[in-house]
């Protein structure tokens, strides 16, 4: 039985919704396949999305950027962890390396942390990265005046190289670096066609079929608002999460709803949401019109806003509207937008492939050798 380790980032949850239809489909592809899933992600969480057995490991490889909340970046704080994280590269690898060996592991899909492919590859198991972003770059782009920065970006970029295959996922940063990288299309969980909670959610939620539902849906990271204080309007429901504790005729609870995030993506008139590849693609492929506020220190926002203008919906508002809830002008202006064709999600296909054809070649490789070699 192969055994195939996945490793989830849990800085927020883009990773996961990239990951998750892709393991699903290569599931029904390979259903006697071993998996292992490695996140700090809450199991709960990672159920909700990947359909398939799997065992899971409670631990990241990754922490990305520490955040203030779902928009700004700790630098400082960032900046001391990669310091910890790069102090002894080479113990740290070889740690992770025989992690791997010992849960006999035969191959490895990061998305995307870069520490389980410098493993893999210093354990002889193939490695395969998937994301539309990568720390690496990331990681230039903020701390590239730093004097210690560049010998922590090599050790990241050789890392992210030395897997068999980089699938950059479209939309996503260019990754021009990479030789190994090889472009796939979008990776998104749909609904069921035509698929409407509508009825069910307004009922549940008290609020009439003909108003206008804002999602607000912040990528899994904390990022409240004073919702409190928006101007209010008869024909504007907000869905927030529970935990908010607000309290106004015109806002409702998510977790009430009774549905997953994509069924409510699909439910909902609009979602108001940071740039971020999970909710901005999926709100595409739904034909959910995204209101978003910028995030100016991340590269990865321009190709996801390039692609959602011209595959869905989209109207930028700024910090100040958000806190003031000044955006009723901006709604109204998307709403009254055309709605352009729906995209599909030809990543999972694309990456299937690859993925099924790296297991056949390790599979074969390792039915060449003695018995007693074989992990």
């Amino acid at each position: 039985m192969m055994h195939l380790l996945v490793d989830i980032s849990a800085h927020g949850f883009g990773h996961l919704s990239q990951t998750a239809p892709v393991l699903n489909a290569l599931m029904i592809a390979r259903p006697e396949l071993r998996i292992t899933v490695r996140s700090g992600l809450p199991e709960e969480r990672l159920r909700q999305r990947i359909h398939c057995d799997f065992s899971h490991i409670n631990t990241a490889s990754d922490f990305g950027f520490v955040m203030h909340n779902a928009i700004d970046i700790d630098r400082g704080a960032s900046a001391q962890r990669y310091r910890d994280l790069h102090a002894d590269w080479p113990a740290r690898v070889a740690e992770a390396a025989v992690q791997l060996r010992d849960m006999q592991v035969n191959l490895v899909l990061s998305n995307v942390a870069y520490l389980p492919l410098a493993a893999a590859a210093q354990s002889g198991i193939p490695a395969v990265a998937m994301c539309s972003l990568n720390w690496a770059d990331l990681f230039l782009n903020c701390f590239r005046v730093e004097s210690w920065a560049m010998t922590v970006y090599t050790q990241m970029l050789a890392a992210y190289c030395s897997a068999k295959h980089f699938l950059r996922v479209t939309p996503g940063m260019p990754m021009d670096s990479f030789p190994n990288r090889q472009c796939i299309g979008p990776l998104a969980t749909l609904p069921e066609p035509d698929y409407s909670r509508r009825t069910v959610v307004a009922e549940r939620l008290n609020i009439p079929q003909t108003a206008h539902w804002v999602l607000m849906a912040m990528g899994g990271m904390d990022f409240r608002q004073p919702i409190e204080n928006w101007p209010q309007r008869d024909d504007i429901y907000w869905l927030v999460p529970e935990d908010w504790g607000v309290t106004r005729a015109d806002v409702r609870s998510i977790e009430r709803a009774g549905c997953n995030f994509t069924e409510l993506l699909a439910t909902v008139d609009a979602v108001l949401t940071k740039p971020g590849y999970g909710t901005f693609v999926e709100a595409a492929c739904c034909g959910t019109p995204v209101v978003y506020v910028g995030r100016d220190d991340w590269p990865e926002e321009a190709p996801l806003v390039q692609w959602l203008n011209h595959n869905g919906r989209a109207v930028e508002v700024t910090r100040m509207q958000l806190a003031q809830g000044d955006f009723s002008a901006a709604l109204a202006e998307l709403w009254a937008r055309p709605a352009p064709g729906l995209p599909q999600p030809t990543g999972i296909e694309d990456a299937v492939s690859l993925l099924l054809n790296v297991l056949d070649l390790t599979s074969a490789g390792a039915a060449r050798l003695p018995t007693a070699v074989v992990r």
